[in-house]
């Protein structure tokens, strides 16, 4: 099948494609699915450090004032 009709079926770009097929090109399966699961955790690590961060950043605050 031609990339310019199965990028049109799918409803992406053919860049998209190319970049995806780039990216995930020679990996099997279980690669795959292992590569979603560390972004997902990758992802999950930046929420709590983030919160983590912020909560610090207020007790900095909080501490910093003088009553």
């Amino acid at each position: 099948m031609p990339v310019g009709d199965l990028s049109r079926e799918l409803g992406i770009d053919k860049s998209t494609f190319y970049y995806w097929r780039k990216k995930y090109g020679g990996m099997e399966q279980q690669q795959l699915k292992r590569l979603k699961e560390l972004e997902e955790e990758n992802n999950k690590l930046k929420q709590m450090y983030a919160n983590v961060s912020l909560d610090n950043k207020m007790l900095k605050d909080v501490l910093s004032k003088k009553f």
